[in-house]
């Protein structure tokens, strides 16, 4: 993998100095995750830099954000996964990129990818993907296949070391056509400085949180691989009750696994102490609350979002050792890797975190913060995408991949 790759193989490029590029994605839900943040974001970055920026999606709240940024957005069933309507996506995003003289259609998931893919090559433009996760089940034929599209690339962008060694092994992707891009976040948004006490007052009320209790949080939404049940086991086997735990996230409609994690509380007597709380819009608050952010997900992180806001904000973190956070975390500096699944050792590094001296949470306080600054920012996110544009635009005429 190459990281921040700006090449230039010294031909011109064919078109516009300023290229137009067209992301393709599902919707521009606000709780989707990285998806959609990452391409608002560079969208509205490609806008402040001169060139042309358009974004095609099933639509959603987001979509006031790009409008605010004069980027255009085209609504059409790109989340639709229904193989009629992936065919019929073919044909409306191939006028789009006709009448707007797209140069580079960039996409983000599977299904429409299908249909940008094959746009893309009607009108003899470049194709860049950028590869968000590790899919299920690459064993299957069919299902390698189906996630191969997003192998189809001129240039692959991996958000982590560990989805680009993913696509290497998995999908037998020379490693000159992966470009590493981390995911970027917004270090205004998630900076100390700028959360109020009035924030966290009011957050700490709505959550009833007692004064001079430590606080470990585990934000996510409430899903079985996120590791809820494992956080409650560790916290039994750590025997506190003297904390409050908070699980932070939304159900999204899984009553039965809220009212499984409700029944385990019971049964191991931490009612009082862990508290299951819907999805917080105001996170930077939150991590501020905590004095240590879990992320306890049993299978591997693509990248893992919390683990780097949490440390933007400061806060010790105590996540699986695997995925993405084995580049997002720096043991014994910035927090805590643990086996996962191990709940033992879960509790292990828990008690290690919440032991933490005044002196020694003030330089964890700094480290982590710098050290997602230097690395995980959006701004670097954004010019490295940029970066990858550039190359492809300098690379000449579209290339036209094999489906495998």
């Amino acid at each position: 993998m190459t990281e921040n790759h700006e090449s230039n193989t010294g031909r011109e490029a064919k078109k516009r100095d300023k290229p137009t590029i067209l992301q393709v994605l599902p919707s521009l839900e606000t709780g989707g995750g990285g998806v959609e943040r990452g391409a608002v974001d560079v969208a509205i970055t490609v806008a402040r830099s001169g060139a042309k920026s358009l974004v095609a999606s099933n639509g959603g709240a987001m979509v006031r954000e790009l409008e605010r940024a004069k980027v255009a957005h085209f609504g059409l069933p790109l989340h639709s996964k229904n193989p009629c309507t992936i065919f019929a996506n073919i044909g409306r995003l191939e006028k789009i990129i006709r009448e707007h003289e797209v140069d580079i259609v960039h996409v983000r998931s599977r299904a429409p990818a299908w249909s940008a893919f094959s746009a893309a090559r009607r009108a003899d433009v470049h194709f860049v993907t950028t590869f968000h996760g590790a899919y299920t089940d690459p064993g299957n034929f069919l299902k390698k296949h189906y996630n191969s599209i997003m192998t189809r690339g001129e240039k692959v962008i991996a958000i982590s070391r560990f989805i680009g060694d993913h696509i290497q092994k998995t999908y037998g992707l020379e490693e000159d056509c992966i470009r590493l891009i981390y995911r970027g976040i917004d270090l205004n948004r998630f900076n100390p400085a700028q959360v109020s006490a009035e924030r966290m007052v009011q957050l700490a009320t709505e959550w009833r949180l007692p004064d001079g209790v430590p606080v470990v949080m585990l934000p996510g939404r409430m899903t079985r691989w996120k590791g809820q049940t494992m956080m409650i086991d560790a916290l039994a086997r750590l025997g506190r009750h003297d904390i409050r735990c908070l699980l932070v996230g939304s159900d999204q409609g899984r009553m039965g696994y809220r009212k499984e994690l409700e029944t385990l509380l019971r049964r191991r007597g931490l009612g009082n102490i862990v508290h299951v709380v819907e999805h917080c819009t105001d996170m930077p608050a939150a991590y501020m609350l905590a004095d240590v952010v879990v992320s306890a997900s049993t299978d591997p992180e693509a990248f893992g979002r919390v683990a780097v806001e949490a440390q933007a904000m400061g806060r010790p973190v105590v996540a699986s050792d695997h995925g993405g956070a084995r580049e997002t975390v720096r043991p014994g500096k910035t927090g805590w890797l643990f086996t996962p699944g191990d709940t033992g050792a879960l509790a292990v590094a828990l008690e290690r975190a919440l032991e933490l001296g005044p002196e020694e949470r003030e330089l964890l306080f700094k480290t982590a913060i710098n050290y997602i600054h230097k690395n995980f920012s959006k701004r670097k996110m954004c010019s490295r995408t940029l970066a990858v544009y550039d190359e492809i635009m300098a690379s000449g005429r579209a290339k036209r991949p094999v489906l495998i």
